[in-house]
Formats: C-alpha cells, sequence, structure tokens
C-alpha cells in the first residue's frame, strides 16, 4: 500500500519547535580542524501538524534557525482522535524500529527522547510508544514520521473503501 504524503501550507499556522538533536561536527583539513553544528528541530502547532528538518551552521542558534526554516517545508497532517492515534503502527527507517500504540485518557506520552518530541509537536497526549534497534535520533524522527503518515482515521477508510462510515465500524 502506497503511503499519500498529506502536504499542509504554513500560512495561519502558530508552530512551535523542539530541539530534539544537537550534534557537534568536526571537519579535519590541513589548517586543523573546524568546527561546526548539526541540529534536527521538530515544529508542530500541537493540533495534528507536525513537521521535521536538519539545519547546518557554524553556529549553533544559526544551526536550529535554519532547521526550523527546513522542517516548516516539510509539514504533514496527522490524524488525532481524542488526545491519542486512531490504531496502533509499526513503522521501520534505517536501523530504527518504532512501535506506536494508541491510549486511555491520562496515560500520557510514554515515549523516548526523539520520539516524544515529534509526538507531543503533533498533539497527542495519550499514547504508548517503544523504540526498537538503532536509537540514532535522525532515523527514530523519520521513523516516527513514516508511522504518523500511515495513520488513518475512520473517516478516510470509509472514504477509500466507498461505503458510509457507520458500515466501517458495524461492518
Amino acid at each position: 500500500m502506497a503511503t499519500t504524503i498529506r502536504k499542509v501550507k504554513t500560512t495561519d499556522l502558530e508552530l512551535k519547535d523542539r530541539l530534539v538533536s544537537i550534534q557537534r561536527v568536526t571537519k579535519v583539513t590541513k589548517g586543523g580542524r573546524t568546527f561546526s553544528f548539526s541540529a534536527i528541530v521538530v515544529v508542530g502547532n500541537e493540533n495534528g501538524i507536525v513537521g521535521y528538518g536538519l539545519g547546518k551552521a557554524s553556529e549553533v542558534t544559526t544551526a536550529i534557525a535554519k532547521g526550523v526554516e527546513d522542517a516548516k517545508k516539510n509539514l504533514i497532517k496527522v490524524p488525532v482522535y481524542k488526545g491519542t492515534i486512531p490504531h496502533e503502527q509499526i513503522s521501520k527507517f534505517g536501523g530504527a524500529t518504532v512501535f506506536l500504540k494508541p491510549a486511555s485518557s491520562g496515560t500520557g506520552v510514554k515515549a523516548g527522547g526523539a520520539m516524544r518530541a515529534v509526538l507531543e509537536s503533533v498533539g497527542v497526549t495519550d499514547v504508548l510508544a517503544k523504540s526498537k534497534g538503532s536509537s540514532n535520533p535522525h532515523n527514530l524522527v523519520k521513523a516516527t514520521f513514516a508511522a504518523l503518515l500511515e495513520l488513518r482515521d475512520a473517516f478516510t477508510v470509509a472514504q477509500h473503501r466507498g461505503v458510509g462510515i457507520d458500515t466501517v465500524f458495524n461492518g
């Protein structure tokens, strides 16, 4: 099944940014070492819209600013239902595998590091999440986004099947 990317326009959105990871990168040249920084940033409106970006610069603040600008160009829409996700989802990117499971109200975001930043930015308040394999923040963020892109709400399923929304639950 091919996933469809749900792009979102950035006009009139109040986006909050979260720094997932910052790395100091060293380039060794004939004249010595040159240090620069790479930053992974997640932006979201905490109401179903989220994006991530990578910024690289010789200063930390510039790298973060570039990451935020890149994240605003890659926004997606995610179905969030009563503060949780509609169904379980497993996804993989590189060496990182993520497992997302809906949780009842009051559970909170049970996720670690990079996954937590993505899930909080999208507006999920109750979810159980597990990361397996690599803990590389780049791959974890991308695997989490792949899982969120594959989520479908009941209305989308009904539309895809060509039936009414009542048939999805009762049929």
